[in-house]
């Protein structure tokens, strides 16, 4: 029987391609009448990387992506606080690729047509109610504009792949309400400008209450001489703050924002330039949820956002979405599509993406920075006067470790979904 996913977002699709892979049939729901590209840059990190190489994708993700070359963290004056090699730079086996999100969207939801066929991905329906049998279960769909009912769906198992607001995952905490806000608003542009530094590389500066990020993300401007430059500039406001907190992904407003980064000017980069330069600007409260003690039951779980959505801190979001498909296709392989397979995924997968979510809401790696604001606000001479190495080394490991991506760790081991 077909496998039914709920969303054609990064996890769902990916999780299309591996079952096909293992020759299990599936089919993908999406609420949107039509797949567009939207959205800003995310990064890949190289264990999800791997994870898409192995799904025959890495040529078409290189064509357009940037493999990054570094990640630097930089105080709020723009003075370097720790830099560290990524991807094959840092002797990984695969790279760390930096994408606009809408480009890797499309070329997964591609090879799902390309692969499964022309009628492989429903759009228009939106995911209303499941009822499960002793065999299967059944979801049922509706035009989300018109409200009317779709013909349902009938699969072995039910994968909530529908992201933060699931609808699914709503069906089982339904009095979880809303996401959960921690004070930090995110304003996200892309800007065309000049490279920085070796032109494929990520930094992050500033501190925990105010904070910007950027990466070139087109591989494309990078042989042209420019930068397509995905940036994050971010303020965090008291609990009490009033802000407009029903609002999930809105046009943002230069005069919220900007005047608090006018004087970051660094030399090697003009961020109030990049700000000012930007296409078009939105802003994100920073939410995420707390974790579960479970995704679902018998024949339904959750993958991705769904089931463990976190903070945009490390990289991590579509990473993890990634490596669910994987090894939920996995287990699917080893017990077929039925409740023990699902159970035995969330069981690997939920504790270790819950302890990710719990690590970022602590600021995860970028937590040096804020020692640095602490402790040196006025700047400083030699980093290793504020911060030692070994803080900054650890802070850099255990996050790679807890994460799944230490080089050692990923390099050596054999593959999640293993080649017939």
């Amino acid at each position: 029987m077909t496998v039914v996913i709920i969303g054609a977002g990064i996890g769902g699709l990916t999780l299309a391609l591996s079952l096909h892979q293992i020759g299990i049939a599936s089919r993908i729901y999406e609420s949107v009448g039509k797949l567009e590209p939207l959205g800003v840059g995310i990064n890949l990190l190289p264990h999800a990387v791997r994870e898409l190489t192995e799904l025959g994708l890495a040529d078409a993700i290189a064509e357009t992506a940037i493999p990054t070359s570094t990640l630097s963290y930089f105080s709020k004056r723009g003075q370097l606080i720790w830099s560290e090699p990524r991807g094959r730079a840092a002797g990984y086996n695969w790279p760390q690729f930096s994408i606009h999100r809408g480009e890797l969207q499309m070329i997964l939801y591609r090879a799902v047509l390309e692969r499964l066929g022309p009628d492989a991905v429903r759009t228009g329906h939106h995911f209303s109610a499941f009822t499960e049998t002793g065999t299967g279960v059944r979801a049922e769909f509706v035009d989300r504009g018109s409200g009317t009912a779709h013909e349902a769906a009938d699969g072995a198992v039910l994968i909530g792949c529908d992201g933060i607001h699931s609808t699914l995952r709503a069906k089982f905490v339904p009095n979880e309400g809303p996401p959960k806000w921690n004070g930090a608003i995110l304003w996200r542009g892309v800007t065309e400008s000049s490279p920085f530094l070796d032109g494929r590389t990520m930094i992050m500066a500033g501190h925990e209450r105010q904070k910007f990020v950027c990466y070139p993300i087109s591989r494309r401007a990078l042989d042209q001489g420019r930068a397509l430059v995905n940036w994050i500039a971010e303020l965090r406001f008291n609990p009490d703050h009033e802000w407009r907190r029903e609002d999930w992904n809105r046009s943002g407003r230069l005069e919220e924002f900007l005047p608090l980064f006018r004087s970051w000017q660094f030399g090697w980069l003009d961020v109030p330039g990049l700000i000012e330069g930007a296409r078009a600007c939105f802003e994100y409260p920073m939410v995420d949820r707390d974790p579960l003690p479970g995704w679902g039951s018998g024949r339904v779980t959750l993958l991705g956002d769904a089931a463990h959505p976190m903070y945009p801190i490390g990289s991590n979001g579509a990473s993890q979405a990634i490596l669910d498909a994987r090894v939920l296709t996995r287990e699917i392989r080893a017990h077929g599509p039925g409740p023990e397979a699902l159970a035995t995924y969330a069981a690997e997968r939920n504790p270790a993406t819950a302890r990710i979510v719990l690590a970022n809401r602590a600021n995860g790696p970028e937590q040096v920075m804020q020692l640095v604001e602490e402790r040196a606000p006025a700047g400083y001479g030699r980093i290793e006067d504020v911060l030692s190495v070994d803080e900054l080394e650890n802070a850099a490991m255990g996050y790679k470790r807890l994460a799944g991506f230490d080089r050692e760790t990923l390099n050596s081991r054999p593959p999640i979904v293993a080649a017939d």
